[in-house]
């Protein structure tokens, strides 16, 4: 293992900064529960969870060929890392009080249907690879993880935002209330945003 255990954690912080902004999967894993209960949504949290596991990978096993091909890309991209925060960070607090909307492919009935859309949802998603691809080497050196260290990054990518949205599920009611009330939504993005801008500025001092 070659990972520092500082930088692991930060990971996983960002990841959960990430989960906190309301998006889709929120309204549909509460769509789910609404409709059918726990154990309407709880399929598609574990099928978005099989998606967090792919992108990494194929995030880490890129990177890992262009450093071996372009030696100073690991820099470039922990400058993109930055910057990605940043963005996010800023454009969510710009959009604070702009309501989600709901994909009706999200919440068809039925466990498979559920954890398909919850698959389907994330590796539908090109942009899913770009953000991992530059926000894993601000993290972490890509040219010197193990396999070991891989596993350890998939296993946090796939289990922070997985227990979010059981979280979600086993509170829909609450959570469904809270996502009607724009000033409470306002308020998370407000938050979740300046979170993402502060993960962006300390990046580069990691």
């Amino acid at each position: 293992m070659t990972l520092d255990l500082f930088d692991l954690a930060m990971y996983a912080l960002a990841i959960f900064l990430l989960f906190l902004t309301p998006g889709p999967v929120w309204l549909a894993v509460v769509a789910r529960g609404l409709s059918g209960g726990f154990s309407a949504a709880w399929p598609l949290a574990f099928g978005v969870m099989v998606g967090d596991a792919i992108w990494p990978v194929l995030a880490i096993l890129g990177v890992s060929w262009i450093v071996s091909v372009y030696g100073g890309f690991l820099d470039v991209l922990a400058i993109v890392a930055s910057l990605m925060f940043l963005a996010m960070g800023g454009l969510l607090i710009w959009h604070a009080d702009k309501r989600i909307s709901s994909d009706g492919r999200l919440t068809r009935p039925g466990m498979w249907a559920g954890f398909l859309a919850g698959l389907v949802v994330i590796l539908g998603n090109p942009k899913a690879i770009l953000f991992y691809m530059g926000v894993l080497p601000g993290f972490f050196d890509i040219g010197q993880i193990t396999t070991f260290d891989i596993i350890l990054i998939v296993l946090v990518s796939m289990i922070v935002p997985f227990a979010g949205n059981v979280l979600l599920a086993a509170f829909t009611g609450q959570i469904r209330r809270f996502l009607s009330a724009p000033e409470r939504l306002k308020r998370l993005n407000l938050v979740s945003g300046g979170l993402l801008i502060c993960v962006g500025v300390a990046l580069p001092f990691f």
